[in-house]
């Protein structure tokens, strides 16, 4: 049950949002979903096969996304990777989604960085806990403000890339995807009740590594946009 401010305990705090480029229009944001090992070669480098999983997910926390173009360097770590991905945004939901009807959810697009602390992540698969710690952190999923689905599609196609002080790191292509976004939304709505608000990071090709302090990120994806953070 809801009630006006003043019968709160404490102050609410403020709603995690994100910009919708070219207007003043802020996009809300309600949860935030991401799907693990969703391009073959990465599943590989992370001593995974490809071919014989389900898609997985695990959530980071709606504030953790991070407009500001700085990633501060996390504490509790000294393995800090970064992880290049396409950034959907539903503007509806509901459970057991059609595939055929999955991208009606979908408000638009953007490019973001799932940022690991690779360390404690591999610390908590080692004794088979969550993985929140090394995901879920302050500032850990830098991103661009959201592009329409109205004015770019929905991108299938086109390069994805990440380069970190101006060398190559991350490269593949969307199609390159072993689950489309079509079939993570109806995948996802099969587990959960998705909502307006809901975002999906839906995976990273293959190059992850570490970051510095001073490194600056610079990520891409065709059609959809262009990000810059630097680690500080």
């Amino acid at each position: 049950m809801h009630g006006t401010t003043s019968s709160y305990v404490i102050e609410p705090t403020a709603i995690p949002s994100i910009p919708v480029a070219g207007t003043d229009k802020m996009f809300p944001v309600h949860r935030v979903y991401c799907v693990g090992r969703n391009y073959a070669a990465h599943a590989v480098e992370m001593g995974h096969d490809p071919n014989k999983e389900p898609p997985f997910f695990f959530q980071k926390n709606p504030d953790n996304l991070n407009v500001s173009g700085e990633f501060p360097y996390p504490p509790a770590s000294n393995d800090v990777h970064h992880e290049i991905e396409m950034v959907v945004a539903l503007k509806s939901g509901g459970t057991d989604i059609p595939v055929e009807r999955a991208l009606d959810c979908v408000f638009g697009y953007g490019v973001g960085l799932d940022m690991t602390r690779r360390d404690l992540q591999g610390k908590a698969k080692d004794m088979g806990r969550p993985w929140e710690v090394g995901k879920a952190f302050e500032a850990s999923a830098p991103c661009t403000p959201l592009v329409p689905a109205s004015s770019i599609g929905h991108p299938t196609q086109g390069a994805i890339w990440l380069d970190v002080n101006g060398e190559r790191k991350q490269t593949g292509d969307l199609n390159q995807m072993i689950w489309k976004v079509p079939e993570m939304i109806s995948y996802l709505s099969g587990l959960f009740t998705l909502m307006p608000g809901d975002i999906i990071l839906s995976g990273t090709p293959a190059g992850v590594g570490a970051v510095i302090r001073g490194d600056v990120l610079r990520g891409h994806i065709d059609g959809v946009g262009d990000l810059e953070v630097r680690v500080v």
